[in-house]
């Protein structure tokens, strides 16, 4: 599988040949190495590791420093794994670049969606409101609970007001507009989750 770890930038617009304007998340992918190879007959299985980021020496642990250390490679920030089906294809301390994908392919993109806080049931899960004339007294609160005295409680699973946003979020089938190798950036059609700067994985769609 091809995949590769990327910062998201923002978001632009680029036009086509025929003029049409598409609307594109830049992703960045820079200096992203191979730190460990992953064998069937030492590990169970054939995958690689990688590290992307630049981070101080002072804020990495001492094993993940004897980790670097050994692949002779500097400190990164973050640390995945990919399978991949053709070990002999890498090295470690190679450096894996956005050369990888072409343009017209469909890839997914894992991130983590912005975090929103505690929210109500409105917000979170897109309930309607009550009645916003004086009186009424229901405006945004969680409606009925739907338990009866036989069950005695609230069945698990109900949706209702908490925690939104902040889970890793998955979205398939987006098309790379433009592959930027001076650069080391994706053009990707649409959007994609997460905040700006925030950690990306770009991969070959599961879905074609």
């Amino acid at each position: 599988m091809k995949a590769i770890l990327g910062k998201k930038i923002g978001m632009t617009q680029v036009f086509k040949e025929n003029g049409e304007v598409v609307p594109v998340t830049v992703v960045e992918s820079d200096k992203m190495i191979v730190v460990q190879k992953k064998t069937v007959e030492k590990d169970g299985y054939d995958a690689i590791q990688v590290g992307f980021g630049d981070i101080k020496a002072k804020n990495v642990t001492k094993p993940l420093k004897g980790h670097f250390d050994k692949a002779s490679i500097g400190y990164r920030r973050f640390l995945r794994e990919f399978r991949v089906t053709n070990i002999d294809e890498y090295e470690v301390g190679k450096e894996i670049k956005v050369d990888i994908f072409q343009a017209g392919e469909k890839v997914d993109v894992v991130g983590t969606s912005k975090g929103k806080g505690f929210q109500g049931p409105i917000k979170r899960h897109g309930h309607g409101r009550g009645p916003m004339s004086h009186g009424s007294k229901f405006h945004r609160l969680r409606g009925s609970l739907g338990a009866m005295t036989g069950i005695g409680k609230v069945v698990k699973g109900l949706p209702a007001h908490g925690h939104m946003g902040n889970v890793r979020v998955t979205v398939q089938n987006l098309e790379i507009v433009r592959v930027d190798t001076a650069k080391n950036i994706l053009l990707i059609k649409g959007a994609i989750p997460g905040p700006k700067k925030g950690l990306v994985t770009v991969k070959e769609t599961v879905k074609r």
